[in-house]
């Protein structure tokens, strides 16, 4: 018997400490995340429904750099800060709209810092300026990292160490 009750307490010391280790970070649907380069701290909506993030931007210019075809934007948070970014164009996405449209969207790779995870992911540049969030957070970024609480908003910081 004294077996068994070290059997299973053992296994339930791994079960725990497994899941300490696969913790995910739990954010509101709508959260402050921080984009890089750059450093801009901007509103953003935490959407699980969309594969790729989405970064507002009202105009993009494209140029070419050492033979392969760039992207210059311009981000502005809620408070009116402003940089001015250059990045690769990754690919061009087609997007399918709610109402059946096909829409051509730019694609970069930044770094994005929710809470305290930072990580490279796609954004795609559209004009987001009528509704009530610079970015939008999708299930690329999200994904083995993020639980979200729908019932909570602005829970988190971004706190990333950047090199």
């Amino acid at each position: 018997m004294k077996k068994l009750t070290l059997f299973f307490a053992v296994l339930l010391l791994w079960f725990s400490t497994a899941y300490l280790v696969h913790a995910k970070e739990v954010v509101g649907w709508v959260e402050k995340v921080q984009i890089f380069p750059g450093e801009l701290i901007v509103k953003a909506k935490i959407d699980s429904g969309a594969k790729t993030s989405s970064l507002n931007c009202k105009c993009y210019n494209f140029f070419e750099r050492d033979g392969k075809e760039w992207v210059k934007f311009t981000v502005v948070n809620w408070e009116g800060d402003t940089i001015e970014l250059e990045q690769p164009l990754v690919r061009i996405a087609k997007i399918k709209r709610h109402y059946g449209e096909k829409q051509e969207r730019p694609v970069v790779k930044l770094g994005l810092c929710l809470a305290n995870i930072y990580k490279e992911t796609e954004f795609t540049l559209i004009d987001r300026s009528g509704l009530n969030y610079q970015v939008l957070v999708g299930r690329q970024y999200l994904e083995d990292e993020f639980l979200i609480d729908p019932g909570e908003s602005f829970t988190r910081k971004p706190a990333c160490k950047v090199d």
